[in-house]
């Protein structure tokens, strides 16, 4: 009767979350089975033959590439299975542990700390509701996803992607998803706000990752502390060994065990951890919106800044072995490289390692202009702008915080991978020449911005809706060669514009051209920001 009473109004509170997540939930299942997706029918076209399949195997079989895709044991048969499980199971399975972390956070400890759960509460309401019906919605969304992604991967018809392979490929990534669910959970009742709790989650994501890279580069002990190093361990259309995936059902039971007690030992919106006290005094930088701004933000900033630098060297340590892909891929990977006539091959696969890396640099960039959105749903803007502060400089702040961090993302990425690529090609020429090449691509993340911002000012409530530039540009720039993309498709993306350095010449046309629509789209933005009612 008890254990009734503290799960009353599970299910109710499990629909509801449901009907928040209608449109989160499929993007994040049909953005993680698209990309499984495209990438075995690209592997399908690209490497045909066994004989080139084994020659791209031989290119991996170094350290940098093995840290950043899998153990080597995938490589002595290198079928096309073994190759989706090789290069995809570490990758995709950061994208189900971070969907898994962000989801439960939100249906939790964000919901905690905007008092939601106390109103929730004072109905017919247990106090383990929230906790079992966010914990019963992503274990359905990674079983779904994790069906999905089997029946679409084994109904291919690809030889070696077997049915028995593509579900415990699935399985695997649902194991890494299900893992960080309940590490999250824990977090939620030992830390006071959303934003940390995410933060700490994200963290042991990274190191889980950070974890199975070091152990797969030494002896493999280290790779069977991380949960997405026993998804990788299971050696899906390769061994096809489930056990491995107890590990992953054990740790996340034991997660759950523990994040229940602790619910009940702590009052609803408080953690377990106290937040640590602040400083008695404000410092100068906080009674400007831009200080504010950069604050609200610095760890979010610093650490991007740093993923950044780690992988433009992850890349770059690939372009020595450039030739040598090459000679693997034959002409099939020129459908993935734009025309630099008769630039040298190394140059090119370093233009387009370039091309991925502002992409994903997009991704932070996006996040930092629209946490004015965030701030203004959550009401605390009005504040700001009830003392001496204008619309126009608040925007301003976070327009010109996002333009500057740009620049400090694509020079850490540049920095990185011209450190990496000039000692993979004994050519200390390519650091300052991939330090241009990473800034080459501001004005196209300065776009980005720009169309953020003018979603903000005009349609506030579709802003969200600026991260299709980022889908679209991947989609368009990595894979549009292989898709075969009509050459207006290509042309819709800002990136399709700019200079694939060192293989192209540089040009300043375009860069000015881009720089000249980010700003208009930003002005637009302002104007309409200015005239509209906040919280709309």
């Amino acid at each position: 009767m008890k254990r009734q009473q503290t799960l009353a109004g599970t299910g109710t509170l499990l629909l509801f979350m449901l009907r928040r997540d209608r449109i989160t939930v499929p993007v994040w299942m049909l953005s993680i089975i698209l990309l499984v997706l495209a990438t075995l029918a690209s592997f399908e076209s690209l490497y045909p033959t066994e004989e080139a399949r084994q020659d791209m195997a031989a290119t991996m079989l170094n350290p940098a590439a093995i840290a950043l895709t899998g153990p080597g044991f995938y490589l002595e048969d290198y079928t096309i299975g073994a190759m989706i499980s090789h290069q995809m199971i570490g990758m995709t399975g950061i994208a189900t542990g971070l969907m898994s972390i962000i989801l439960v956070i939100r249906h939790t400890r964000k919901e905690e700390e905007t008092g939601r759960v106390e109103l929730v509460r004072a109905s017919v309401t247990g106090r383990h509701a929230h906790t079992t019906a966010a914990l019963l919605l992503v274990l359905g969304v990674n079983v779904v996803l994790a069906l999905l992604l089997a029946l679409g991967m084994g109904g291919m018809g690809i030889d070696s992607v077997t049915w028995e392979g593509s579900f415990l490929f699935a399985a695997s990534l649902a194991s890494v998803g299900i893992v960080f669910a309940s590490i999250a959970i824990v977090l939620a009742q030992l830390t006071e706000h959303a934003r940390g709790a995410t933060g700490l989650g994200v963290g042991i994501l990274v190191a889980a990752y950070g974890l199975r890279a070091a152990g797969d580069i030494g002896n493999g002990s280290l790779s069977w502390l991380s949960p997405i190093g026993w998804a990788q361990q299971t050696s899906a259309y390769v061994d096809n060994m489930w056990s491995p995936l107890l590990l992953s059902a054990g740790l996340s039971v034991l997660l759950v065990a523990i994040a229940y007690p602790l619910s009940s030992r702590r009052d609803v919106g408080a953690g377990m951890v106290r937040p640590r006290r602040g400083r008695s005094e404000a410092s100068k930088a906080l009674t400007s919106p831009i200080g504010l701004a950069f604050r609200l933000q610095r760890t979010n900033l610093l650490v991007w800044s740093f993923a950044m630098l780690l992988i433009g060297m992850s890349y770059g340590s690939f372009i020595g072995e450039a030739e040598n892909m090459m000679d693997a891929m034959g002409d099939a990977l020129h459908n993935m490289l734009p025309e630099t006539g008769n630039a040298l091959f190394a140059d090119s696969i370093a233009g387009m390692f370039m091309t991925v890396t502002a992409i994903i640099a997009s991704i932070p960039a996006l996040q930092t202009v629209l946490r004015l959105r965030t701030e203004e749903k959550e009401g605390r803007i009005d504040m700001l702008l009830s003392g001496a502060v204008s619309r126009t400089r608040l925007l301003g702040s976070y327009f010109i915080l996002a333009f500057i961090y740009c620049v400090a993302l694509m020079f850490m990425a540049g920095l990185g991978m011209g450190i990496a690529g000039s000692q993979s090609m004994n050519d200390s020429g390519y650091l300052p020449d991939l330090i241009i090449a990473g800034l080459n691509f501001v004005p196209a993340l300065w776009v980005g911005i720009g169309l953020a911002a003018a979603l903000i000012g005009w349609f506030p409530r579709a802003a969200a809706s600026s991260w299709l530039i980022t889908i679209y540009s991947f989609i368009a720039v990595y894979l549009g060669g292989i898709l075969q993309l009509p050459e207006w498709m290509m042309r819709l993306s800002p990136f399709h514009f700019v200079p694939r350095l060192p293989a192209d010449a540089f040009e300043w046309p375009p860069l000015l051209g881009l720089t000249a629509v980010a700003l208009l789209l930003a002005i637009a933005g302002w104007s309409g920001f200015r005239q509209r009612d906040l919280n709309g």
